[in-house]
């Protein structure tokens, strides 16, 4: 028996609807979204981002990594190829409150994990999110200052409190290349 059984009975049954059916490859809400991985912070949860809705990348802290700015710019110059003019998206980078990654900003745990996986402390560090309205602003200007993405986007900053279920602004949807 397989911890993921019950996951593939509820595939059967999404896979029935055949709600993914004829589902075109441009989303329907102009939005990329960045965001955690802690099964807390779901999209389809608290966005209400149904399939087809959005592109969403999740990792630990919803961090820009330099994974996430390639992604970024792959679906820009894709988006790029189809919508020859005016603007394309907006990357909504969503980080939330009582984030798992906080854990890194604990010297004991850091360097214990950094051991386990051979990783610099100084850079697990930086990873940590314990306060999510600074992070998302490093975050998204770290985008921003990305010269692989496209001016043709924006790029906000949001939190996402688990107590109280809501998402809220805190940078403005920006281009790249103009400060914001």
């Amino acid at each position: 028996m397989s911890n993921l059984d019950a996951l593939l009975d509820r595939n059967r049954a999404f896979a029935a609807t055949g709600a993914y059916r004829g589902l075109a490859m441009m989303p329907v809400q102009p939005v990329f979204v960045v965001t955690c991985l802690d099964p807390r912070v779901d999209p389809a949860a608290f966005l209400g981002v149904g399939l087809g809705d959005a592109p969403v990348v999740r990792n630990a802290g919803g961090r820009v990594t330099e994974a996430v700015i390639d992604d970024v710019a792959f679906i820009g110059f894709l988006a790029g190829t189809m919508i020859p003019e005016g603007p394309l998206f907006e990357v909504a980078v969503i980080h939330h409150t009582a984030c798992g990654t906080g854990f890194l900003a604990n010297p004991d745990f850091r360097s214990a994990y950094a051991a386990t996986v051979g990783a610099d402390e100084e850079t697990l560090a930086a990873e940590a999110v314990t306060d999510p309205e600074a992070t998302v602003r490093t975050d998204v200007a770290r985008l921003l200052a990305s010269p692989k993405v496209t001016p043709r986007i924006t790029v906000a900053g949001y939190v996402y409190d688990l107590e109280s279920g809501l998402v809220r602004s805190v940078v403005a949807p920006t281009h790249p290349g103009r400060s914001g």
